[in-house]
């Protein structure tokens, strides 16, 4: 059983906090925490991972808490207001872990092991080699779609190029880093938003780098988050044009205090990148 990792004394700071929502995931949340911790673990920085109960009806709950009685870092957030037997959805899963997370970066991926913990060490050498503010994962190579699928693929990407000029290949991947900053900012409380994680980063001014990552099958319990592509063609298209929609209701919000003894601000001033105050309602 993994424990606190010895090179991450309570007194460091927390450096990452790894968040992933699930839905009935019994069979995967212990095994997806020890994953992250075994890949987070060796690189001496202190870390947590927040798992989020997306209204679980399975023993995922008792998983979490069974294990988090032997890894502190292991902590759950549980969704309170879901529909009877569903969860609120996968959006809104992320804006309650990013906002629950405390550390400096904050890392997802998807509960179902598709997503391999692994590939989080290679993303933190990346965002510091490149100074970027979100490492964006891309499994688009690894998959083995069926022709149906890729199709589907390219005609969205095409789409998401044309309305918002989206040029993230897998923004669908829910392997990524980014500063907290980034994450809170995020307009999550609105359904399908996660799917524009990396186009909102760059709409709000940050850097985001793609870096290519492992992406495995599913070997226990069901797809909860997913539909098919036609169920998703259309509601994909309406939110393409709410997020274009809201892109350009955003404004400048920089400010910097002007005082007695300094008439113009200066370049010392606190500056705020764009928060998401100025939401469209959800299309």
């Amino acid at each position: 059983m993994l424990e606190d990792p010895p090179s991450s004394p309570s007194a460091q700071p927390l450096e990452l906090s790894v968040v992933a929502p699930a839905h009935n995931e019994e069979d995967n949340v212990t095994p997806l925490a020890d994953e992250i911790a075994a890949a987070i673990g060796p690189l001496g920085i202190r870390f947590e991972v927040v798992i989020v109960d997306d209204g679980s009806t399975d023993a995922t709950r008792k998983r979490l808490l069974d294990a988090m009685a032997t890894r502190p870092w292991l902590r759950c957030v549980a969704m309170t207001r879901t529909p009877k037997g569903k969860g609120v959805g996968q959006s809104a899963a992320f804006y309650a872990g990013f906002h629950a997370a405390k550390g400096r970066l904050i890392a997802s991926l998807d509960a179902d092991l598709q997503n391999d913990p692994a590939d989080f060490p290679a993303m933190l050498k990346l965002m510091r080699e490149t100074g970027a503010d979100m490492v964006q994962g891309d499994r688009s190579h690894a998959r083995r779609d069926n022709v149906v699928r890729r199709v589907g693929s390219i005609v969205g990407r095409t789409f998401r190029r044309l309305v918002i000029g989206d040029t993230i290949r897998d923004t669908g991947c829910a392997a990524r880093i980014m500063k907290r900053e980034i994450a809170i900012q995020l307009p999550l409380q609105l359904r399908g938003m996660h799917r524009f994680v990396p186009a909102t980063a760059r709409h709000l001014g940050y850097t985001v780098v793609e870096m290519r990552v492992n992406h495995r099958p599913r070997i226990a319990g069901t797809t909860k988050y997913g539909f098919g592509i036609v169920q998703r063609a259309l509601p994909g298209l309406i939110d393409l044009f709410a997020v274009r929609y809201m892109r350009n209701r955003r404004r400048p919000i920089e400010s910097a205090e002007v005082t007695l003894k300094s008439p113009t601000p200066t370049h010392s001033s606190i500056t705020v990148k764009n928060p998401t105050a100025e939401l469209a309602p959800s299309a």
